[in-house]
C-alpha cells in the first residue's frame, strides 16, 4: 500500500525524458509532435543539460514563439541568447513580454542594443521605448500593452467583434478595458461577464467602474504592496490625465512583489541591495560595508558606555556573567517588534490614531513578556547563584533581582525602540526597511547596557549596598 501511495505521488522526471527526446534521431516533424506535449519551462530546465550543437537543432526546429517561450524562463538567457546570430535574436525578442525583452536589452551594451532595436518589430520597438520613457523604479517602466480595449457606448454585440479582431493581435483577454474617445479609463469588463450577456444589453451595465488602478509614475515600491489586495488577472495603468496607457499582468505583479520584498529583506539583514551567487566580490562587499561601517559606530558607542560603569563592573564582577542574557533579550524584542511595524507601515491609509494604538500595543507586549520573563530569571538566576555556586542567599537573588527588573526595563524599552524608530523614518520620508534588524539590535544593545548596569549601580551598590 505505502509502495502503491509513493508510486502515484511520485512526479515524472522530465529533464531525463527530455534530454533522451533531443539527443534521438527522430525526424524533425516527429520531434514538434513529441516535444509539443511538454511544458517550455521543462525544456527550459533541459538546455543546460545540452551541448551547443543540440541546442541550435532545438532551436532551429522549433517555432520562434515557442523558442521565445523557452528562454524566458532561463536564467542564462544571455549565454543562450548569444548563440543565436543578430536577427534572430530580434525575432526572439519580439515575441517576448516587453518587460522579459527590456531586462534583456537593458543587459547588452550600448551599441548591442542599439542593433537588436533596430531589428525589432515596429510595434515591439514602440513599447518597449514607451517602457524606456519611464525610470526603472516606476510603474510604467513595467507595463504591457498586451491587453484589450472597448470604446464605451458599444453594446454587447459590438464588443464582442472588437474583442475578437484584437485577440489576434493580444493575447491577454481574461479583463477587458473599456475607454473613452480620447483613451480616458471608465472601467473594466471579465470576459465571462461579456460571454454570458445577451447582445443588446449595454456595456455600462456589466461594466466594473471602482476597478483598482495605478498611475504609471507612481513607484514601484509605493504601489505594489497595495495591489497585493487585489486577486485581478492584470491591473490598468494610467497616466496623469487617466487615461490608459498600458498594464501590469499578475505574472508582473507576482514578480515586482517578490522583487519589492527581497529589497525589504536584504535591508532589513543589514544591506543596501540583494545579493545573488553571480555577482563579483567587490559588488557584494560594497553592499555591505555602508551599514557595517554605521554599525561599527555604533558598537563603540556601546562599548563606551560599558566603560562608564567600569567602577560598578570592578565592584561586583558577578554581573558582567548576565549581561548577554540582557542584550540577546532586549535584541530579539526589538527585532520582533520592528518585524511587526514595518509590515503595518505597508497599509498606506494608516492614520496617526492607529500609529499611537501600535506604539501602546508592542508597549503592552514588551511589558509583559518583561514582567513574565524578569520573574523567571528572578527565580532561576537566584537559584543557580545560590545552589550551585554557592554565593550566599542575600547576595543570590539581590543580583538576581537586578537582572530581573532590568530585563524587564530593556524589553519594554527595546520594544518601543523597534516600533518608534522606523515610524520616525517614515515621517521622515526615509524606507522604514532602513530600520534594519543589525541596526536595531545594536541600538537596543545600548538601551539594555545603560538599562543593566544603571539598574545593578542603583539597587545593588546605592540601595543594598552589596
Amino acid at each position: 500500500m505505502v509502495q502503491t501511495i509513493k508510486t502515484i505521488t511520485q512526479q515524472p522526471d522530465y529533464k531525463v525524458q527530455l534530454l533522451a527526446i533531443l539527443q534521438s534521431k527522430r525526424a524533425p516533424k516527429a520531434m514538434q509532435e513529441v516535444l509539443s506535449n511538454y511544458h517550455e519551462n521543462d525544456i527550459a530546465a533541459t538546455l543546460q543539460l545540452l551541448k551547443k550543437e543540440e541546442r541550435l537543432r532545438l532551436y532551429d526546429l522549433l517555432d520562434i514563439r515557442i523558442v521565445s517561450k523557452i528562454l524566458a524562463y532561463t536564467d542564462e538567457m544571455q549565454t543562450y541568447m548569444d548563440e543565436l546570430d543578430l536577427r534572430k535574436q530580434a525575432a526572439v525578442l519580439s515575441q517576448m513580454e516587453p518587460s522579459t525583452a527590456a531586462a534583456y536589452l537593458r543587459s547588452r551594451s550600448k551599441q548591442e542594443c542599439a542593433l537588436l532595436v533596430d531589428c525589432l518589430e515596429p510595434g515591439v520597438r514602440e513599447e518597449i521605448g514607451l517602457r524606456a520613457s519611464f525610470q526603472e523604479d516606476q510603474i510604467g517602466s513595467q507595463m504591457t500593452v498586451n491587453y484589450i480595449k472597448i470604446q464605451a457606448g458599444s453594446c454587447v454585440r459590438d464588443a464582442m467583434r472588437q474583442l475578437v479582431q484584437q485577440a489576434a493581435v493580444h493575447d491577454n483577454v481574461s479583463t477587458i478595458y473599456v475607454i473613452g474617445r480620447d483613451r480616458t479609463f471608465i472601467g473594466a469588463i471579465a470576459l465571462k461577464d461579456l460571454i454570458i450577456a445577451r447582445e443588446d444589453t449595454p456595456l455600462a451595465a456589466i461594466t466594473m467602474t471602482a476597478y483598482p488602478y495605478v498611475y504609471a509614475n507612481e513607484s514601484i515600491e509605493e504601489g505594489i504592496p497595495r495591489l497585493c489586495e487585489y486577486a485581478e488577472d492584470s491591473i490598468p495603468v494610467l497616466n496623469q490625465a487617466h487615461k490608459l496607457c498600458g498594464v501590469l499582468t499578475a505574472r508582473d505583479l507576482t514578480r515586482l512583489t517578490d522583487e519589492v520584498m527581497g529589497e525589504d529583506y536584504a535591508r532589513l539583514a543589514g544591506l543596501t541591495a540583494e545579493e545573488d551567487l553571480e555577482e563579483s566580490l567587490w559588488k557584494s562587499i560594497r553592499k555591505r560595508l555602508p551599514w557595517l561601517v554605521i554599525l561599527l559606530g555604533l558598537g563603540l558607542v556601546v562599548s563606551s558606555v560599558v566603560g562608564l560603569f567600569e567602577q560598578v563592573v570592578a565592584s561586583l564582577t558577578l554581573i558582567v556573567c548576565f549581561q548577554s542574557l540582557i542584550l540577546d533579550m532586549a535584541g530579539n524584542v526589538g527585532t520582533q517588534s520592528l518585524a511587526v511595524t514595518i509590515r503595518v507601515l505597508m497599509d498606506e491609509q494608516l492614520t496617526g490614531k492607529k500609529k499611537l494604538q501600535l506604539i501602546l500595543t508592542e508597549g503592552k507586549i514588551g511589558l509583559c513578556n518583561g514582567a513574565i520573563l524578569g520573574g523567571l530569571s528572578f527565580l532561576l538566576i537566584g537559584g543557580y547563584l545560590f545552589l550551585v555556586k554557592g554565593e550566599a542567599l542575600t547576595l543570590a537573588f539581590s543580583v538576581s533581582f537586578c537582572t530581573g527588573i532590568a530585563l524587564l526595563v530593556s524589553m519594554l524599552l527595546s520594544s518601543l525602540t523597534g516600533t518608534v524608530v522606523p515610524l520616525v523614518f517614515q515621517k521622515f520620508k526615509i524606507d522604514p526597511a532602513v530600520a534594519s534588524g543589525p541596526l536595531i539590535t545594536t541600538m537596543n544593545d545600548l538601551v539594555a547596557v545603560v538599562t543593566y548596569y544603571g539598574m545593578a549601580w542603583l539597587l545593588l551598590i546605592r540601595v543594598l549596598q552589596v
